[in-house]
């Protein structure tokens, strides 16, 4: 790692906004870092009242830590800042989405079109049983049902549970129970590399193995319609599940009958809004919860001011809404800021490697943010695929999900923004609701590979190993001296912070604020130097972040033991130079187990990977498997994952004195490097 430090401290470029972007930014005063640290609390009340609020609060905020409250007694409802207030204030003629789904269909809809839709798909949950309260597992690919899906659920008070179209059944299935959610909306399909992913058969078999809360299943017809599918594409293995009657119900059956009319629900400050599930180090899933008016607070503030957020911009956020990413920066931050938004139901190299330069030429795109992963996919493809199209319509790039190396940076500086619009990398977490680290793009003269400063109003801090804060609060203009390492911490409260994991209160104040009392722990390792800039290090725990994704290594042991030919398993992440970190798994395997199935360790290796990704899903599938006779353990029966790191990305062996049988490092390295080679 110190080498890392030394490459990411040595970066001497920068990059200060031009004048004329400065010039016509929503923020160009760098005193705000000053005006927000003096009154924290006072400075994010300012921004709650840009939102409509239904009643006042009494409270800005009561900080009982590891607990905070904001905006208490305040009832709002984020679907009517989303979406009705611009209606009523005479914009609702302004497109809202803008969706282009992979086989090349699109539509638009307009904020009061967007109004009319999620009141009819409210009104068809409320026609469901679903009510204030309830929970509501939503299973989609990116199609604009699933932002109206969200923001229906937002307008009754019902709460959504996002799940990923990429996770398995299993892993569905947990997420269902755990959150006891009611309905489940879905599709029978959604397009993916030419193909259709069975999302509705997932569904059946999520609920074949039990989900008792269960009560209907919402089924979107987006595969199934001939007429949006591509004549030549290959629809390989599509299965549209099976239909029980009483449970399930069409989407175009049941919502487009309903009515209208359908007023937003008043929910107070701290009501529940959503619960979105990450991965955690014992394995199991955290659901994360949001509640309403912090939340929307942090997503609005940050997306008018990193975005820049103008009336006839047309932004587009690539991820999907399974993410957190998807939530606060493609539905609730730019919807609440009446922006116009671009959704994507596809792959980037889908039918070519330019699709979403085609995209971008297309609709004329404004405002990009995208994951670093796809950035180096991108230069590992070639400038030819950009240079096909007319990016001119570009006036600013971010960043989000991981770490950004500088090659990446200045790849998409030159190649996409074309050296003419600043970049916005930002840092921030499912637990954070909102951005916590990011330039401001009138005012931060940027550096490739940093996330720059925390957010005004944010409090940003590095920890040494005893917990001591080893850098002042972030100013304008502050020289630090030396750069600085250590562990990542934030300073009190914020409003769009988690509420805490669902069910389970003492895993969230062990998990977040034990390890350093008094701070949030995020589990990031950083640097600060000597201009103050933050220099994010990547995870410090057990979780690997897996193309902007956080995966548990314990989640991932967890799914090859439950192979039958596993007895024990040990999981890392190595550096992979697309995705940041690649898995890499290390299994000794039962024995007699290949003898007495006749199996080849080579056909069995490929098992393992597939009975990961089925067990977890697609993106938790292996790289690299290694079968081995044993574990580098100390004498008290730890696996040194260090060790296997080691291993992994082929450096020396670190110190092996503390091993019980030092020799099986040496063994291991041996046949990785035979399996590599």
């Amino acid at each position: 790692m110190s080498e890392t430090i030394q490459t990411l401290l040595s970066e001497s470029r920068t990059f200060a906004p031009t004048s004329q972007f400065t010039a016509h930014a929503n923020l160009k005063d760098p005193s705000i870092y000053a005006h927000a640290l003096a009154d924290v609390n006072g400075y994010w009340e300012n921004w709650a009242k840009e939102l409509d609020w239904f009643e006042p609060w009494h409270t800005v905020c009561e900080w009982n830590l590891p607990d905070a409250k904001w905006f208490v007694g305040g009832k709002l409802n984020a679907c009517y800042n989303c979406v009705d207030r611009h209606v009523e204030k005479g914009n609702g003629a302004k497109i809202a989405i803008v969706w282009e789904g992979e086989p090349g269909d699109t539509l638009s809809l307009t904020y009061s079109e967007l109004q009319d839709r999620v009141a009819q798909a409210a009104n068809a949950l409320k026609s469901l049983g679903v009510g204030k309260g309830d929970t509501v597992c939503i299973y989609l690919p990116m199609v604009p049902e699933l932002a109206i899906s969200m923001l229906a659920c937002a307008r009754i008070g019902a709460v959504h549970s996002v799940v990923f179209g990429g996770f398995s059944s299993e892993s569905l299935h947990e997420r269902i129970n755990d959150a006891g959610c009611k309905i489940v909306i879905t599709a029978d399909g959604g397009w993916r590399r030419g193909s259709i992913v069975a999302l509705k058969k997932a569904v059946d078999d999520a609920l074949e193995m039990g989900t008792p809360t269960i009560t209907n299943v919402l089924v979107l017809e987006r595969a199934g319609d001939p007429g949006r599918m591509q004549e030549n594409s290959t629809v390989r293995d599509y299965n549209r599940g099976t239909w029980k009657a009483g449970r399930d119900v069409w989407w175009h059956e049941l919502v487009s009958a309903q009515s209208k009319d359908c007023p937003c629900e008043p929910m107070d400050s701290e009501d529940l809004l959503y619960i979105l599930y990450t991965s955690g180090s014992t394995g199991k899933p955290k659901g994360i919860m949001h509640t309403t008016g912090g939340y929307l607070t942090g997503c609005y503030a940050t997306s008018k001011w990193v975005f820049d957020l103008k009336e006839d911009d047309l932004y587009w956020c690539t991820a999907d809404c399974g993410w957190v990413t998807g939530h606060s920066y493609v539905v609730y931050g730019p919807l609440a800021n009446h922006a116009t938004v671009l959704m994507y139901e596809g792959a980037p190299d889908t039918p070519d490697k330019d699709r979403f330069w085609r995209i971008i030429e297309k609709h004329q795109v404004t405002i990009l943010y995208t994951a670093p992963t796809a950035i180096r996919a991108f230069m590992k493809w070639g400038t030819e695929y950009p240079e096909r199209c007319n990016l001119t319509s570009l006036r600013l790039l971010g960043s989000v999900g991981e770490p950004i190396n500088p090659e990446a940076w200045m790849w998409y500086h030159e190649h996409i923004g074309h050296e003419k619009c600043p970049i916005v990398d930002t840092w921030w977490q499912t637990e954070t609701g909102a951005m916590m680290i990011t330039p401001l793009p009138g005012i931060t003269k940027t550096k490739p590979g940093s996330a720059t400063h925390p957010f005004p109003g944010i409090q940003a801090v590095v920890l040494n190993d005893a917990g001591q804060e080893i850098t002042p609060d972030y100013v304008p203009g502050t020289t630090y001296g030396e750069a600085k390492g250590g562990y990542l911490a934030i300073k009190g409260t914020w409003p769009s912070m988690l509420r805490g994991i669902y069910g389970d209160p003492e895993r969230y104040k062990n998990t977040y604020w034990s390890r350093f009392p008094g701070y949030y722990f995020p589990g990031d390792g950083t640097k600060l130097d000597e201009d103050g800039y933050f220099w994010l290090l990547g995870r410090v725990d057990d979780i690997m972040l897996v193309a902007g994704h956080n995966i548990s290594t314990m989640e991932v042991e967890s799914a090859l033991v439950d192979h039958p030919a596993v007895a024990e398993a040990a999981v890392i992440g190595k550096t992979h130079e697309l995705k940041g970190q690649a898995i890499s798994a290390f299994v000794i395997i039962r024995g007699g187990y290949l003898e007495s199935t006749g199996v080849s360790a080579e056909k069995l290796v490929n098992e393992l990977k597939d009975h990961v990704a089925s067990k977890i899903g697609p993106i938790a599938r292996p790289d690299d498997v290694i079968l081995s006779g044993d574990l580098p353990k100390t004498r008290s029966g730890k696996i040194m994952r260090r060790l296997l790191r080691d291993v992994a990305e082929g450096r020396a062996l670190g110190d092996t004195t503390t091993l019980a049988d030092p020799a099986v490092v040496a063994s291991l390295k041996d046949r990785y490097e035979s399996q590599e080679g």
